[in-house]
């Protein structure tokens, strides 16, 4: 099943790519008569009027890095007149391009496959750029707490089995249990850092177990998931998936026990999928836009698509420059608020120019599409993950 969605995935993609950078026609030079190249029309000047081909194509490598040069420099041209019109007036970039200014700004598509793939390479020359030295110091803070809560435990243990050997017997009950509680606490700390248990023959199961900071309740919660891991109880129970046919119960229950065996996979799996489908996004955001904008007349799908493509495609190169600049060292605090703040900023500037709304009307409709958003992401999300663990 994952096999065709990547398929699909990949068609579509190819097909907006091509879409996006393939010319009207190649270049035309030499002769100005003859017969069209593509359609077989007489032609009598330098290009087709039936299909507008050149009547001469070049078949040599020259011609072929010319192309190139060509289409990225008339790329760049048109990517320095949209940026700006998209980063601070993205309602008039929308209204101008739907209105019929097509030739002057970049299309919407050919903005997002950019900012797709330039996401793709960004990443994957970065890594996570966001992360910084916070994480490390973070598991630096914790693998010393860890390393701290262990000794004073196994310090408790020791002082406990002294006093259980040197104990009289009607005392003998009460430092046993005390002690199984010590070793259940010493089996969790090994288990949540990938350690061996140290003491095999007790099993974490109920009880009163006291670990440092931790609150009983706590850990009872963290015993009672373990417990579970250990039998088996939550990914490997056959039980667990029932959608009424069995083929497919057998396909998710294999896809969550590979990603339950290797979760890296699953996170690889997320990040391939999530360049792309990415394209998903458009159709998935489509309806929500209609949505937000009913009751508007003179406004068509087309529209919304112009409109949900243009804002995706920012938020994308939003993310991008956010990510450059904290892999820069830029202070934290600037490309936090500029994620925060900024995209619903944008998005009611976009609302407000491109349809005309009032500054009242923008804001209320600006609080729907936020809602809408949310939920178109989390709609993808689930889409990926679900591509992931069948995959």
């Amino acid at each position: 099943m994952s096999g065709e969605f990547e398929a699909a995935g990949t068609a579509i993609e190819g097909a907006l790519i091509a879409k996006a950078v393939e010319s009207e026609g190649g270049d035309a030079a030499g002769k100005n008569s003859g017969k069209c190249l593509n359609c077989e029309a007489p032609v009598t000047g330098s290009y087709c009027n039936n299909c507008g081909q050149p009547l001469h194509i070049h078949r040599s490598i020259g011609a072929f890095w010319h192309d190139i040069l060509h289409g990225v420099l008339h790329f760049e041209g048109k990517f320095w007149r949209t940026l700006p019109l998209l980063a601070w007036k993205p309602g008039d970039l929308t209204r101008r391009y739907i209105h019929g200014q097509r030739a002057r700004f970049i299309s919407p598509m050919a903005l997002f496959l950019f900012s797709v793939f330039m996401m793709f390479a960004v990443f994957s020359f970065l890594g996570d750029p966001f992360a910084g030295g916070n994480g490390s110091e973070t598991n630096k803070d914790f693998n010393t707490g860890v390393v701290m809560q262990t000794a004073d435990i196994e310090r408790q243990i020791s002082e406990k089995e002294a006093e259980v050997e040197s104990a009289e017997a009607a005392d003998q009950a009460k430092l046993q249990q005390d002690l199984l509680d010590l070793k259940k606490g010493r089996n969790l700390l090994a288990t949540m850092t990938g350690e061996d248990t140290p003491y095999p023959e007790v099993k974490l199961g109920d009880g009163a177990i006291e670990l440092g900071n931790f609150s009983k309740e706590e850990i009872d919660q963290l015993q009672t998931g373990l417990d579970d891991i250990q039998e088996g109880n939550v990914l490997n129970d056959d039980s667990s998936v029932t959608t009424g046919s069995k083929d497919l119960d057998k396909t998710i229950r294999d896809g969550i026990k590979a990603v339950n065996e290797n979760p890296d996979l699953l996170l690889y799996k997320l990040k391939a999928n999530g360049y792309k489908f990415a394209w998903l996004l458009i159709p998935i955001s489509l309806p929500f836009v209609w949505l937000t904008l009913i009751g508007r007349r003179g406004y068509h799908f087309y529209d919304h698509a112009v409109f949900t493509t243009y804002s995706i495609s920012f938020m994308s190169l939003l993310f991008i420059t956010c990510a450059i600049l904290a892999a820069l060292g830029v202070s934290q605090a600037i490309w936090v608020l500029l994620l925060v703040f900024y995209p619903p900023f944008h998005m009611y500037r976009q609302l407000r120019h491109a349809y005309k709304l009032s500054r009242i009307e923008a804001l209320l409709r600006l609080s729907a599409l936020l809602v809408f958003t949310v939920i178109s992401m989390t709609l993808f999300f689930v889409i990926l993950f679900a591509v992931g663990i069948l995959g």
